[in-house]
């Protein structure tokens, strides 16, 4: 049975929005994509978010990922109050500090899987030899260490993914952000995919899961559900195990 999830000021939490608001204009109407959400997600947890098209959802996790700024609202992330910071402050934030993961992989197809895997710590600053270090770490760890020399056309859509996975794990981030990780995917790999998830997630990493499927968001241990840019439910949830 679904229990309520802890309240908003915990301080084990990894994540704080208040009165979180994001408006667009579109001509001479304005888009409330977003409208005052206040949620708190502690860290190690496993969140799925749902919601149909156009629900707020992936303006939710666009805010939580730095990727756009807040109309209104406060975002706390691992403490610090992120409204304030700079585009670069904002950059360095993402690159070292938030992991992506999206439907279409996002892979350069012709560099390898240890090529792409190494570009995150390019933009931070690691030298050669311990991003080829880090970079082999993370390829072992989602199974794929053999394939390092391969480019994104020699890979299955499930092997890209894990590429992927491997590439927003690499810098060792607080937060892996998912958005709609299994949507190019067939069934039998997108449990293959969850699974990876729910191991990382065991591991002590935070997964905030953008999904429109039922049957995905069974896996988190948590669910938020947006409708017209509000967060309409808030419950957790005994989850199906995938692996």
């Amino acid at each position: 049975m679904a229990s309520e999830p802890g309240p908003p000021n915990s301080s084990s939490s990894l994540i704080e929005v208040r009165n979180l608001t994001r408006h667009y204009r579109m001509g001479p109407q304005t888009v409330h994509a977003l409208e005052d959400v206040t949620v708190a997600i502690p860290r190690g947890e496993f969140v799925a978010v749902m919601g149909p098209s156009g629900s707020g959802k992936s303006t939710f996790m666009n805010l939580l990922g730095c990727l756009d700024r807040p109309d209104a609202g406060r975002y706390q992330l691992d403490g610090q109050d992120i409204g304030g910071l700079s585009s670069d402050a904002l950059a360095a934030v993402r690159n070292r500090r938030i992991g992506f993961v999206f439907q279409s992989f996002n892979l350069l197809p012709r560099q390898s899987a240890l090529e792409n895997v190494m570009l995150p710590m390019v933009y931070a600053g690691v030298g050669h030899a311990r991003r080829m270090e880090r970079a082999l770490a993370a390829l072992e760890a989602v199974g794929l260490r053999e394939r390092a020399a391969h480019r994104p056309t020699q890979l299955s859509g499930g092997q890209q993914q894990r590429v992927a996975i491997a590439r927003a794990l690499v810098n060792d981030p607080l937060l892996l952000l998912a958005d709609e990780p299994t949507g190019a995917l067939d069934t039998a790999t997108s449990l293959e995919i969850i699974g990876l998830f729910q191991r990382l997630n065991r591991r002590g990493i935070t997964i905030v899961l953008v999904t429109h499927e039922p049957e995905v968001a069974r896996f988190a241990a948590r669910l938020l559900q947006f409708r017209d840019g509000r967060l309409i439910g808030d419950s957790n949830q005994e989850p199906e195990v995938a692996a």
